[in-house]
């Protein structure tokens, strides 16, 4: 599919621009100091800076080369005293935790030791801990404007509105998201409650349903932010004309560390014509990413479903560890948190369900 290989070639692409930009530094130093070189180099070169092996021009075999000025320098402190290179493993595995007692509301004032972490079975030290999180967000709001949902689409937007005002911060940004046949983004990622309204107001009615690219294209526009990453999706849950699919959707969300919010919109609850397959698509998703999913039968539960999001993204909590060393294979990595309820009563936890160690690089 033609989207979706725009993307990965793009990602390649930064990948590969990043990784050269790293490599250059090294090859810097060394090109420089050669007389009559411009110091750049072409890509074989910067690679064979780091990667070959060949002892240098007039070292003994086996011997290392004898460092020049410039890297005895880069060696010692700034009175000359040595300096030790530590190498450091920052593979630092970030969760965002939800906890809710039996009515919903947010369960505040717990500790670090209240919290439990597992991966793939086996226990984890919490090195990060954080009440509240105050990381910036960056928010899609991707609203269906398909023909199934234009019944009650101006009055959603009149909820969409009110949460944007009343979630975003200035250290926040968030982007508008249409999806009907096709999947536009209308606003940039912006703290600019104006710029949000427009893009809010320039909501147009379609034809299908592009549900799955929908998430796809969030997450991916979500995928190279920093701090908290959030998608709310507001639909009726049917799909009827995406390029990719629900494994596909739900691996960009987890790739982006993206949670999920998904308000379903049920006029008729008991309608033959519902999408009960898309509407639990994207409960699974919510699942899966540490979200959550709301139904709504009215605009009053919408304003509702979008009072509890805020709610929850005002009073998460941040754990933070570095996995221990496992021997299975497997590309992903299951995780649990368990928290120790002190009052004895049911508590609900929301985390995402796991990360991919292929994209954890």
């Amino acid at each position: 599919m033609a989207r979706r290989a725009d993307i990965c070639k793009w990602r390649a692409t930064v990948s590969a621009v990043v990784y050269l930009v790293m490599l250059g530094g090294i090859a810097w130093s060394q090109s420089t100091s050669q007389p009559g070189n411009t110091g750049v180099q072409p890509v074989d070169t910067v690679r064979s800076v780091r990667h070959d092996s060949t002892p240098s021009q007039g070292a003994p075999a086996g011997q290392a080369p004898e460092p020049s000025k410039q890297e005895k320098e880069r060696q010692q402190g700034p009175d000359g005293d040595a300096l030790t290179t530590f190498k450091v493993d920052v593979k630092l595995v970030n969760l965002f935790v939800t906890v809710t007692d039996q009515n919903g509301a947010p369960v505040l004032g717990l500790n670090k030791e209240d919290f439990q972490v597992f991966e793939d079975g086996q226990p984890q030290t919490v090195a990060v801990f954080g009440r509240e999180s105050q990381l910036p967000l960056s928010i899609v709001l991707a609203v269906d404007t398909s023909l199934s949902t234009r019944k009650d689409l101006a009055l959603e937007l009149v909820s969409a509105r009110r949460f944007a005002h009343s979630i975003v911060r200035p250290i926040d940004r968030l982007s508008v998201f249409e999806f009907n046949e096709t999947v536009s983004a209308l606003t940039p990622f912006t703290a600019d409650l104006k710029v949000i309204d427009r893009g809010i107001s320039g909501l147009k009615l379609g034809a299908a349903t592009a549900m799955y690219d929908a998430i796809y294209l969030g997450a991916d526009a979500l995928h190279a932010r920093k701090g908290r990453k959030v998608l709310v999706i507001i639909t009726d849950g049917g799909d009827t004309v995406s390029k990719v699919d629900y494994q596909e959707a739900l691996r960009a969300a987890q790739q982006a560390e993206a949670l999920v919010y998904s308000i379903v919109i049920v006029p008729i609850p008991s309608s033959a014509g519902r999408d009960l397959g898309g509407e639990h698509a994207l409960i699974q998703i919510s699942n899966d990413t540490g979200g959550k999913y709301y139904y709504a039968e009215s605009v009053a539960s919408v304003d509702r479903a979008f009072q509890q999001i805020g709610d929850e993204l005002r009073t998460q909590y941040l754990l933070g560890y570095y996995p221990v060393q496992r021997l299975a294979d497997s590309d992903f990595r299951r995780i649990e948190v368990r928290v120790r309820n002190p009052n004895s009563q049911p508590l609900h936890v929301h985390h995402r369900s796991g990360y991919y160690t292929s994209d954890f690089k």
